[in-house]
């Protein structure tokens, strides 16, 4: 029941730890350009996503809010709101 409420917060959900290293920003950026201004996408890791923070903040400077849902060790869960 939890999962369930929380994921009504979220437009997608992205649990990178399904795909291989090289497809994992290539998805969530699918997923993230997929976004009405307003929505957010829940992604789900195995490590700290920080370089795709930083990615962001390059190619989205401004448009997006990062909030970390939950930090480590094992689980790692952002939200990634389009402006």
């Amino acid at each position: 029941m939890k999962g369930r409420r929380a994921m009504s917060n979220f437009a997608a959900s992205v649990d990178a730890r399904k795909y291989p290293p090289r497809e994992k920003h290539a998805v969530i950026f699918d997923t993230y350009g997929k976004l009405k201004s307003g929505e957010k996408m829940e992604l789900v890791n195995d490590h700290d996503p920080k370089p795709l923070y930083y990615q962001l903040s390059a190619e989205e400077s401004g448009k997006f809010e990062w909030e970390y849902l939950e930090q480590g060790p094992e689980v790692w869960r952002v939200s990634i709101g389009k402006k």
